[in-house]
């Protein structure tokens, strides 16, 4: 939708709150789009992506990090070690806990789902030279880390 589009009211397509949600929507389609495209989720991103980023971690430490729901992780990271791409083992310290990890395939699919966020990227922001790009992530980020202090 055209951030002019008549059927939208004049004092709502100037609005940044207005925007950014409708962007957001945008967004979240193409990566919906672009994680089907490997049989995934976000979900399955995120846990896939931590994992390369920060190594193994237990489920619980893996859902803080990733911002994720304990429940949320365990379907996940059930998922994710059916198809081969983490595996869930007893953590030596505390046998109580299992440490989540990722396989080789696992590695690999990260790293293909990263191409898709990078080409998802390149589709949502096409318009935006590289430089407005730099200046978007930086005051994006800056409002998100102004609420999430809140």
């Amino acid at each position: 939708m055209d951030a002019t589009a008549p059927q939208s009211p004049a004092g709502l397509r100037t609005t940044p709150s207005w925007l950014l949600n409708q962007t957001a929507s945008h967004a979240g389609r193409l990566l919906a789009e672009g994680f089907a495209a490997h049989d995934l989720r976000g979900y399955h991103y995120r846990l896939l992506a931590s994992l390369a980023e920060d190594g193994p971690a237990s489920q619980a430490d893996l859902g803080r990090r990733c911002g994720i729901d304990r429940s949320d992780v365990v379907a996940a990271v059930n998922d994710l070690a059916g198809r081969g791409l983490v595996v869930r083992a007893p953590d030596p310290a505390d046998r109580r806990r299992n440490v989540i990890s990722l396989t080789d395939s696992g590695a690999a699919e990260a790293h293909r789902m990263t191409d898709t966020v990078t080409r998802v990227q390149d589709d949502l922001l096409a318009p935006l030279s590289t430089a407005e790009r730099a200046e978007l992530t930086r005051l994006l980020t800056r409002l998100l880390d102004h609420h999430n202090r809140r």
